[in-house]
């Protein structure tokens, strides 16, 4: 029989935490950001969920897009980084997909490109995240060669905001932004995930919602999954295949990093850094056995990890492990590891199998 490690994707949730984006979104459309494999997810699996519903796309890849459409998506599709090259310009129009305008390379090659019809843009304004798009000196001249090719139909401003999920907010950057964009009667595409629940007046016209819909918070410090009502998608369960009994000042994994200050029980995971957990998450970040809190202990190897089983005395080979999902939030797992939640899905290996619940179609 295979290993008992398993993603399941719970699609109900995920077009629970969409829906509960778009409502939060008032008037302005919700485009679900897709990018990255729907953050691990699996793009045709999102799209089961949010196909039917869902106002519009924003992912990366063209290739990608294309197999959205092929897949009969119809709904506007951005590319958030726009087109790399002038090749993808011509799919782009047939495609019908909505590209982000954030060099002078990418105008120059529209303006070169020679369309049988005109495309739909985003007008990236850099705010201050310093990442991309058009600084406020040379904004002006990118709009004017925008507005002055027949290859370009209607315009939209789009920004990024760099601390939406903390204390500093978004008022310096809506600033800029209003700066650079006044007296513009052009619709707008602003909020991110923590944006859009923390600051509605950026809505704008158009809102990209990404982690919260996979059930994550933008801002775990801040405000919970749970507090938001949002539910986990990804849930990642295993079992465990071995206990050991180590007396006290025994070590346990690579390094020894873990030295028992009592007797201990200690349970082997069947999950490692090969299957997406994080190699760096330290003795006690949290794990569920038989569905009842404990802890790691000592470092994760290649395909497994230890837990601590002391408290546990019914627990034992086969019991089955939560390493987050239903009942023990990514959020927290990826705080104890020092990283955050998009790293955890997004890390999600290929050799993990991955099933599907609660379908929403």
């Amino acid at each position: 029989m295979p290993r008992p490690i398993r993603a399941s994707i719970d699609l109900e949730a995920l077009r629970h935490n969409y829906l509960l984006a778009k409502n939060r979104a008032g008037h302005a459309k919700a485009f679900a950001v897709v990018k990255a494999n729907a953050y691990g997810h699996g793009l045709d699996r999102a799209m089961r969920a949010l196909g039917e519903v869902a106002d519009g796309f924003a992912l990366l890849d063209l290739a990608e897009a294309r197999a959205l459409r092929a897949a009969g998506i119809t709904q506007p599709i951005v590319l958030l980084e726009g087109f790399f090259e002038p090749a993808d310009i011509a799919e782009i129009l047939v495609l019908e997909l909505t590209p982000a305008i954030h060099c002078d390379a990418q105008l120059a090659m529209l303006e070169r490109a020679r369309l049988a019809g005109s495309i739909d843009v985003l007008l990236k304004i850099n705010s201050g995240m310093n990442r991309l798009g058009f600084s406020a000196d040379r904004f002006p001249a990118a709009l004017a060669q925008l507005r002055g090719m027949p290859a370009v139909r209607d315009i939209t401003l789009m920004t990024h905001f760099a601390q939406a999920d903390d204390e500093t907010g978004i008022g310096a950057q809506m600033d800029v932004f209003r700066q650079i964009s006044a007296g513009l009667k052009l619709p707008l595409c602003l909020a991110n995930s923590a944006a859009l629940l923390r600051f509605p007046e950026a809505a704008g016209h158009i809102v990209r919602p990404g982690i919260m819909l996979y059930g994550a918070s933008p801002m775990p410090d801040l405000l919970s999954a749970e507090a938001i009502g949002l539910r986990p998608v990804m849930s990642l369960t295993t079992e465990i295949i071995g206990v050991q009994d180590i007396a006290p000042g025994e070590r346990v994994g690579y390094g020894g990093s873990f030295e028992a200050t009592g007797p201990t029980r200690v349970g082997v995971v069947a999950c490692g850094y090969a299957d997406g957990y994080p190699r760096h998450a330290p003795t006690g970040t949290p794990i569920l056995v038989d569905g009842r809190r404990t802890r790691t202990l000592g470092r994760v190897s290649m395909d497994m990890l230890a837990c601590d089983l002391t408290h546990l005395p019914d627990a034992g080979i086969g019991s089955p492990v939560t390493l987050w999902g239903e009942g023990l939030a990514a959020d927290e797992v990826a705080a104890a590891a020092g990283t955050i939640s998009y790293e955890l899905f997004c890390a999600l290996a290929a050799r993990v199998p991955v099933g599907v619940r609660g379908d929403a179609a």
